[in-house]
């Protein structure tokens, strides 16, 4: 399976994406930087975090205009795999390839901590390995995270099977005490309605070595491996 992780002025997880699908996984994975438009063949693309743009503006407000974007968008168009981590989540739904938008985490402080993630759908490439009720645990890091839609877009979200991760306790129960920036409806990840589009605040990548800590967020990577991408 083929990655590409775009790069961004200001991107600092693209490196650790690269390493969880190229060293850790053991599959081929390039850089494109966000001025080119050709995304070298890519299978799954990942749009990583870190302050593109120094998060002028808003978080993932500029980047969304770089080159790089229209070749996601096709790339996303045409049902392959997209995800985006953390400020990645932010760039998508400012592209317009997720609904919401991303707002400062309630306490108006930066959060960088573990959280433990509930699995809600295993419709994406992104989960097809994990059952649906899981409990994952993977870090965070974000002031910008407080996961906000309108009521009717809420509800479709539910409806067509698009929260694919809710923040909750070790146990896999959602609630506001393990909601660490109050997103709505505990929404720690979502996708498109194709389903192909996974945007999460979580750091999946940082969490892809058990000798580091935990290794629950490789199984993210290994699930596109049972993908098949035309």
């Amino acid at each position: 399976m083929q990655f590409a992780v775009i790069v961004f002025p200001g991107s600092n997880c693209d490196h650790d994406c690269y390493h969880a699908v190229a060293h850790v996984l053991g599959q081929p994975a390039k850089f494109v930087w966000h001025k080119e438009r050709d995304l070298g063949g890519a299978e799954v693309i990942i749009v990583p975090g870190g302050f593109s743009y120094g998060d002028y503006l808003r978080a993932g407000a500029i980047s969304r205009f770089s080159p790089v974007m229209k070749s996601v968008a096709d790339h996303a168009a045409a049902g392959r795999p997209v995800i985006g981590i953390c400020n990645g989540f932010q760039i998508l739904t400012e592209a317009g390839l997720l609904p919401g938008a991303l707002h400062r985490n309630t306490s108006l402080r930066f959060i960088c901590k573990d959280v433990y993630v509930r699995c809600m759908t295993s419709r994406t490439p992104f989960t097809t390995e994990i059952l649906p009720g899981e409990t994952l645990r993977l870090p965070i890091a974000h002031g910008e995270g407080n996961y906000f839609c309108d009521a009717e877009t809420f509800a479709e979200m539910e409806e067509n099977d698009q929260i694919v991760f809710r923040y909750c306790d070790a146990e896999g129960t959602p609630s506001p005490e393990a909601n660490p920036n109050g997103s709505l409806g505990h929404i720690a990840g979502i996708c498109n309605t194709g389903g192909n589009v996974l945007g999460l605040m979580p750091h999946p990548e940082r969490a892809s070595e058990a000798a580091l800590g935990g290794d629950d967020g490789l199984r993210l990577f290994q699930s596109t491996l049972s993908v098949t991408v035309s």
